[in-house]
């Protein structure tokens, strides 16, 4: 019975961590489409103050 507990305690622990890896990449991601979010907001914000056209009304 040792060797069943032994191998039911890797593979938690090798679940865990894949879990962890997830967490982390998939945080990593949410950050990245933030700060490009971020980026293209102030993008258009610049290009509308660049705008050297006017639309008539």
């Amino acid at each position: 019975m040792l060797g069943a507990k032994r191998i039911a305690d890797v593979g938690y622990r090798v679940f865990s961590g894949s879990m962890m890896v997830l967490t982390v990449y998939g945080g990593y991601l949410c950050a990245m489409r933030g700060y490009r979010y971020m980026q293209r907001q102030k993008e258009l914000e610049l290009a509308a103050q660049n705008q050297t056209y006017f639309i008539k009304p």
